[in-house]
């Protein structure tokens, strides 16, 4: 009864005394001069157990002086925002709360005078009555156990000498019997021992009380009581290690030998537990973690405990022990986690769900982020559900959210779980606040930066043989190369708009807007014309998900031009609306794992200023036999191709994060990102709209060949449209015929053998001479100083008005190299109004032409032998002209007929064919080739000087009795560009460097004289069967002669490469690229010619020297005066010329110096002297000329490679 009440004064002491005042300093200052000093111990306030072993309740419990750890949950943040953690703060405060309204305040009416004398009261108390009655117990009890001990212990020794002479062995655990039946008697000396040391542990003599707790022991092994025995071994170790100065170590065996009574003998598991508690703190308080949670482990077996308290009791175990990990020396991070998780499950198993949430949220925090997806997956689905159970809702969307957002490894039923129970969650959350803002989904995931925008009508289709132009649309994959190659077209055309200069504000205009473009400026788009956005979708998991009524989520702005903006938000679209149009896609499936586009338009019907914040969708998945937790189709769901079992209305963001910049050096040391505004298209007003169509286009043609098809232009907007131009980087490949209508052949009725070309029908007699015509290359659009790539559509009064629709003929040539051939045509059209935001518009197309052989000519031109023509003006050239027929019968070509060869220059023409063979139509089978040779003669002057610089003739040799007016669309327009493109490659070439200026000078006028302008224009026509109908294809090839002596080609040649050469190396001075003119050339600047006798017979025997009269013609071939020296002193040294020609010499004056006028034609008369009969080669005179106003002085080469002999014979 005294034990019981000094338990009670105790607990007193503990909860009513100030936290200020400490127990164990009263007693030290009241006893620090009596026998027993007490020491203070900062664990003796954690060790109060049941002083009696026969106690089965715990008389107080062990605070948790567990220190805390960086994994530890932070308790004051808001766990309604947070999936990591539960509402803790919340449930204890509302606890507390419910717990104040319904209990009494106890003390509520004492005073400050009431609390001083309860204070002075216990004050009293303890030190009057309590302790010394605790001292004098102490005191009796030792008296009595020393009178009793002194006695026992002379008896027991005296018969324990007598009767044995050895140590008795002490019996093992497992040998004890349980003896719970064994009762000692108040008075029993074994429980004096044990009172004893029970009132010297609680006034903290340890040391005393470890004596007597080890004397206890071993009587009661003795006695085999092993409960008193247990409870014995349980103290003298808690005394042992409260004792100061440590002079023993902590018994460690005494523990574990109590646990293992108490469990395995005694059958009780309380007394276990607590044992295992105490122990275990023990253990912690040295740092000996590994330890205590093998001990707590221990007791978590499943077979040791029964029933609900024992999940409660494991799960405490579980988490104590996880403790331990965390707080080693090396915290073993990972088996803390799985504990906590082992504990958070005995926790749910027991009823205690926010326990359970509180330890996978602990846990959750070790395995977030490191790569244990299925683990993490586990401890989310566990925290949705038990958040779920608490009504913390939130909670449990968020961590369902990260199941499906973590690229999963999970099976598809195991996926498929997961989004149901998200859907599920989900929808009771959305019922709670049904009118709030839409909130994120993560599913499925959203390739923002892949984002395209395109503004504009679809594409039409093909209809029979009306093709539209291609254009742009969201299927064309992006070409950077191409992409630069409309940007370029686009300034041309508009650089020929604005007289030649591009302007400054000028922006190509964009029709696409992906990642790939500029998309720092708003675009623009015309108002009543859609607006396409693609968004890239993807679905992670393996189950397929249904979204419906998807739609795009906008914000606009209209323009009024008042000053008074309106900002207007819709997020879900109802009824018809009046700004913005927007389309809703009422099914679109996303399979397993698969990556999938949506393409959803805007209307806009207002101007201002657009935002595209979004998408806006139901998630659902496909229904299946299983329901939900046993719940059926809920009202959301939706009905259509697919059934879906539920179904979450929500919303996804588009955000489009921009380009790194990388200009300054601030930006290159940090990272930031310019702005990405595709998303933030400006309305403007309306603008004309073109659609263009081809009407029987090609796909495959000869190369060559002329086929004719028709473009028709469509305005299809409200506006009228204007300046309509195509611009080509291949403007040789097209043609709208002439600038006059007189150039341009009517177009012929729908007959498959009609005619593209202007024919007129002629006599046989007109075969052998030329037919000359003439045409300007400005009727064609080709001038000086103009762009011919940019070609003006000949629309009727330049005007198309809204809704009307033209039919244009358009000629087509095929490419002159054989493949595939993409060609580009962008069309510029203006609006009537004038825009401030749009100037103007295009339209793409591009055409996919596959060529294949045809011919092959080969022309070349040199001058004639006769100094004279018929009308006495020098300079005829004879042009040879070789065609093949290259055809491999791929296109079930036949034959080839050449019907015409036609010429077209500035100063030359053709006269006449050159043995003409009796066949009048030259026809070339496979692989055959024919040879031409013509007369080309100078035009007149009054042609070449009275007409404009830009007029060209045209002279038609006909084979047949049609002729084809070559001067006439579209014959002249194809000459007229392949010429513009032939030299707009020879400017592109570069220049070679200059020297002195008089020098280059003489160059280029000796240069002029092997150059000739003179081009040949072969015309043909072809015999295909097709679909046993034969067929007439018409074509025309280009030669361009430019030098004389020099072959050139119909087709660019292919080079090939050249054969690997040893470097060398040269310094930079000795590259200058020599100024003096080459062989050819300087053969050309004076025409020599020799008029002999081929034989003469002269008398030798009468007469020993021979006169022969030879007349030398020099011709300047220059436009300029030549100062021409004739040597005539040269001889032939080499003894093989002497040997066959033999040696003569040339009599008179030796040396003659004229100066010829341009193109002058002067005869030298000379006389040569031979000694005797032979063979003499005339050819030995050596002719330098120069410039009249030049220094430098060329020697030219005789004309003929051939000798002038002349045979002197003997009569």
């Amino acid at each position: 009864m005294e034990l019981s009440v000094a338990i009670y004064l105790k607990l007193i002491l503990e909860h009513l005394i100030e936290p200020q005042m400490s127990r164990y300093q009263i007693l030290g200052e009241s006893y620090e001069d009596g026998p027993y000093a007490i020491t203070a111990n900062k664990n003796s306030d954690s060790n109060l157990f049941s002083l009696d072993g026969l106690d089965n309740e715990v008389k107080d419990g062990l605070p948790n002086n567990f220190r805390t750890h960086s994994l530890q949950l932070d308790q004051s943040s808001d766990p309604s925002n947070s999936f990591d953690g539960p509402d803790h703060v919340k449930s204890s405060s509302s606890h507390e709360t419910k717990k104040t309204n319904t209990g009494i305040i106890h003390g509520a009416c004492l005073t400050l005078t009431d609390h001083d004398r309860i204070r002075q009261f216990i004050q009293e108390f303890t030190f009057r009555g309590l302790l010394p009655h605790i001292e004098k117990t102490i005191r009796q009890l030792n008296d009595q156990l020393i009178s009793r001990k002194g006695l026992s212990r002379s008896l027991f020794s005296a018969t324990k000498k007598w009767f044995s002479g050895s140590k008795v062995p002490e019996k093992s655990i497992n040998e004890l019997k349980n003896t719970s039946g064994l009762l000692y008697p108040p008075e029993a000396p074994e429980l004096q021992i044990r009172k004893m040391a029970d009132l010297c542990f609680l006034v903290q003599h340890y040391d005393l009380a470890y004596s007597c707790y080890h004397t206890a022991k071993k009587d009661f092994l003795n006695d085999q009581a092993m409960l008193y025995a247990a409870g014995a071994l349980e103290m003298a170790a808690v005394s042992a290690f409260l004792q100061p100065g440590a002079p023993r170590p902590y018994p460690a065996h005494y523990m574990d030998t109590a646990i293992q009574t108490y469990r395995d003998i005694c059958k009780n598991m309380v007394l276990a537990e607590r044992c295992v508690l105490l122990s275990a703190e023990i253990l912690k308080s040295q740092s000996k973690y590994s330890e205590a949670a093998a001990l707590l482990i221990r007791l978590t077996s499943e077979n040791t405990w029964k029933g609900m308290d024992s999940d409660l009791r494991s799960a405490l175990l579980l988490e104590q022990a996880a403790h331990c990990f965390i707080n080693m020396k090396s915290p073993m991070v990972r088996k803390y986690a799985f504990h906590m998780i082992l504990a958070g499950h005995r926790f749910s198993k027991a009823g205690q769900k926010k326990h359970a949430l509180r330890c996978y949220c602990q846990a959750m925090q070790v395995y977030k982020g490191k790569g244990w997806s299925l683990a993490e997956d586990h401890i989310n689905f566990t925290i949705g559900r038990q958040s779920y159970t608490l009504r913390q809702l939130d909670n449990a969307v968020s961590a369902f959210r990260h199941i499906l957002i973590n690229e999963s490894k999970q099976s598809a039923p195991q996926q498929g779980a997961f989004l149901r129970e998200y859907l599920y969650v989900y929808k009771n959350v959305s019922q709670l606040s049904p009118d709030g803002p839409l909130p994120q989904l993560p599913l499925p995931y959203i390739n923002s930066s892949a984002t395209r925008l395109f503004f504009g009508h679809d594409r039409r289709p093909a209809d029979g043989e009306k093709q539209a132009a291609t254009h742009i649309s969201l299927d064309q994959e992006y070409d950077s190369e191409s992409s630069q190659q409309w940007r370029e077209l686009e300034e041309q055309v508009v650089a020929v708009v604005n007289k030649g200069v591009i302007p400054s504000n000028f922006h190509p205009i964009q029709y696409c807007l992906n990642s790939y473009s500029d998309n720092s400026r708003f675009p623009l788009a015309v108002v009543e014309e859609p607006i396409t956005v693609e968004v890239a979708f993807r679905n992670p998991l393996k189950v397929p998900l249904l979204l419906t009524d998807l739609s795009l989520l906008w914000k606009f702005q209209p323009k009024d031009f008042s000053g008074m903006d309106n900002e207007e938000v819709k997020e879900l679209v109802t009824g018809e609306p009046k700004m913005i149009g927007t389309e809703v896609v009422s099914e679109f499936l996303i399979n397993s794992e698969e990556s999938k586009v949506a393409r959803l338009k805007l209307f806009p019907h207002h101007i201002g200023e657009l935002h595209i914040l979004g998408v806006v969708y139901n998630l659902g998945t496909i229904q299946g036999s299983v329901t939900v937790d046993g719940i059926g189709a809920l009202p959301g769901c939706h009905t259509g191709k697919y059934s879906s079992s539920m179904s979450v209305r929500g919303r996804q963001d588009l955000e489009i994060q921009g380009p790194r910049l990388n200009n300054t050096k601030e930006e290159k040391t940090s990272i930031k990102y310019g702005p990405d505004r595709r998303l933030d298209p400006i309305i403007t007003e309306e603008m004309p709209l073109l659609e263009v169509f081809f009407i029987h286009f090609p796909t495959g043609l000869l190369c060559g060949e002329i086929r004719k098809a028709y473009v028709e232009f469509v305005n299809v907007s409200k506006c009228p449209l204007t300046g309509l131009k195509v611009v080509s980087k291949r403007p040789e490949f097209f043609t709208f015929g002439g600038n006059t209508a007189v150039l341009t052949p009517l177009s012929p009725s729908a007959s498959e053998n009609c005619s593209a070309y202007k024919t007129v029908v002629t006599e046989s007699t007109s075969m052998c001479t030329a037919l000359i015509s003439s045409a300007s290359s400005l009727d064609f659009g080709i001038g000086i100083g103009s762009q011919p790539e940019v070609i003006p559509v000949p629309l009727p009064d330049t005007v198309l008005l809204p809704g009307a629709s033209v039919q244009l003929p358009m000629w087509l040539r095929g490419p002159d190299e054989e493949g595939v051939h993409e060609i580009n045509f962008l069309f510029y059209y203006e609006s009537v109004k004038k825009q401030p935001k749009i100037r103007h518009r295009i339209l793409r197309h591009t055409a996919v032409i596959c060529t294949s052989r045809s011919l092959n000519v080969r022309a070349t031109v040199c001058r004639s032998n006769s100094l004279e023509d018929e009308e006495g003006r020098g300079g005829n050239m004879l042009v040879f002209v070789d065609v093949e027929n290259i055809n491999t019968s791929e296109a079930g070509v036949k034959e080839f007929h050449i019907v015409q060869v036609s010429s077209s220059s500035k100063h030359w023409k053709l006269q006449k064919s050159v043995n003409l063979s009796e066949n009048k139509d030259a026809k070339l089978a496979s692989r055959e080739k024919g040879k031409f040779c013509f007369k080309a003669v100078r035009c007149k002057e009054k042609e070449a000087v009275t007409q404009s610089s830009e007029k060209y003739t045209f002279a038609d040799i006909i084979f047949g009795n049609e002729q084809i007016v070559s001067s006439a669309s579209p014959c002249a327009d194809f000459f007229h560009r392949s010429l513009s493109s032939e030299l707009k490659k020879s400017r592109a070439q570069p220049s070679v460097h200059k020297v002195k200026q008089s020098l280059e000078d003489a160059v280029r006028v000796i240069q002029k004289c092997s150059e000739v302008d003179l081009n040949i224009v072969i015309l043909w026509k072809a015999y295909v069967v097709e679909d046993s109908k034969q067929l007439i294809l018409e074509g025309q090839h280009h030669v361009i002669l430019h030098t004389i002596g020099k072959e050139a080609f119909s087709y660019p040649q292919k080079q090939e490469p050249p054969e690997m050469e040893l470097l060398k190396f040269v310094r930079p001075e000795n590259t200058t690229v020599s100024s003096r003119p080459s062989v050819e050339q300087l053969s050309s600047l004076i025409k020599t010619s020799l008029h002999y006798p081929e034989s003469f017979n002269h008398p030798f025997h009468q007469k020993s020297l021979c006169f022969v009269p030879v007349t030398l013609l020099l011709s300047n071939c220059s436009k300029a005066d030549v100062d021409v020296i004739v040597d005539l002193r040269h001889k032939t040294t080499s003894p093989e010329a002497l040997e066959i020609h033999g040696s003569f010499t040339w009599l008179g004056q030796t040396q003659y110096k004229l100066q010829l006028k341009s193109q002058e034609i002067h005869s030298l008369q000379l006389k040569a002297c031979f000694v005797h009969t032979g063979v003499y080669n005339l050819g030995t005179p050596r002719v330098f000329a120069k410039l009249s106003d030049q220094v430098t002085v060329f020697e030219t080469n005789q004309q003929n490679s051939m000798p002038a002999l002349i045979i002197i014979n003997n009569v």
